[in-house]
């Protein structure tokens, strides 16, 4: 549904409860397209925060001012995941996150962006436990926390441990877990009447990775897109997350960096030809899988 520069006022009237005492050139309801994810929500909604970032976009400039995607969709590039929580404090000034969630640095970051002064500061770690949304935070920052309160006690022990082994290792070498994590991939091709000179491949699609969530997040980073699974947590398990890529020598490639080798690999494949003429080319579709570990 692609948004009309209407505006409110005229022979129609202004039937939207978020005209308010002023004429607003916004219709009530309003889509956005936030980084390829897609966002319906009301005006009022929108402009909750007065003097962020949406509130000006959306109450001090006019819809033909916006960036708007194929679709009339206004547009914003930024992170489509995060912003679902950037939404839901927007309704009622407050917000609850998923136990286990990773991305607290990171929404603050957003929360920065979107000039939500208060958002940003509940979401620091200076944040006294009083505060609602740090309790809701995440359970990897209560961990966070007793690490660091219990730094200066062990600091002395740690030192005289050091001392006695002759040297520490990485911290990364020592919180590297055993596991093994899948790798695959749908692909399809086409071989023409000689098989030999008549090769036609097609891209990879998508690659999905299958395994513990904090395995996959340790190997991929960044690259690792989790918008089909967002708030598993890290000890849980998961087949719907998938890589940024589609190059399979570089997912090796990273699997490799940190430890994994390959140990099985598997492969299906179905022929169909493109048309009743069984002279035409035939198209291949596969679905193959490979198994990696580290011990």
């Amino acid at each position: 549904m692609a948004l009309a520069d209407t505006e409110c006022g005229g022979s129609g009237g202004c039937g939207g409860s978020g005209c308010g005492d002023s004429v607003s050139p916004f219709t009530e309801i309003i889509e956005l397209n936030v980084g390829g994810q897609v966002y319906v929500t009301r005006h009022k909604t929108l402009v909750a925060v007065p003097d962020s970032l949406l509130w000006n976009m959306f109450s001090k400039k006019s819809p033909k001012e916006l960036a708007r995607d194929s679709k009339g969709r206004f547009f914003l590039d930024r992170d489509g995941f995060l912003f679902r929580y950037i939404l839901d404090y927007l309704r009622d000034l407050n917000l609850v996150l998923p136990d286990y969630f990773p991305e607290k640095s990171r929404l603050q970051r957003e929360a920065d962006f979107f000039q939500l002064r208060d958002l940003a500061k509940r979401l620091s770690p200076r944040v006294s436990k009083d505060n609602s949304i740090s309790e809701e935070i995440s359970h990897s920052d209560t961990e966070e926390g007793a690490q660091l309160c219990g730094s200066a006690v062990q600091g002395m022990e740690t030192l005289r441990a050091m001392s006695i082994t002759g040297a520490a290792r990485s911290p990364s070498l020592d919180s590297r877990k055993s596991g093994y994590i899948t790798i695959g991939y749908r692909g399809s091709y086409t071989i023409g009447r000689d098989i030999q000179t008549d090769a036609k491949f097609r891209r990879v699609a998508r690659i999905t990775v299958c395994g513990k969530t904090s395995l996959a997040k340790e190997v991929f980073g960044e690259t690792l897109n989790e918008s089909r699974d967002p708030d598993r947590p890290p000890e849980r398990y998961t087949s719907r997350y998938y890589l940024k890529y589609n190059f399979l020598e570089q997912a090796f490639d990273k699997l490799t960096e940190v430890g994994f080798h390959m140990v099985a690999c598997s492969s299906t494949g179905t022929c169909a030809y493109t048309s009743n003429d069984p002279n035409e080319d035939k198209i291949w579709t596969s679905y193959t899988e490979y198994v990696f570990c580290r011990d």
